[in-house]
């Protein structure tokens, strides 16, 4: 399962864990996605979309 915002592409950021003694390992922030049911002109489909996206109204979820 990819970890993908289905509308603006956004997708998991690497960087770096940094300890108390500066010692550095790699680390990964994940996108919040949900899974949403949306109205398409395919008929009612599932997404995963940000929740960001969901806020700014790009996406809108179907009853």
């Amino acid at each position: 399962m990819s970890k993908v915002c289905e509308i603006c592409g956004k997708r998991p950021a690497a960087g770096n864990r940094v300890s108390h003694s500066n010692r550095r390992t790699r680390r990964r922030w994940m996108p919040n996605l949900q899974r949403v049911k949306t109205q398409t002109e395919r008929g009612r489909v599932h997404m995963r979309v940000c929740t960001s996206c969901l806020k700014a109204g790009k996406v809108r979820r179907a009853i």
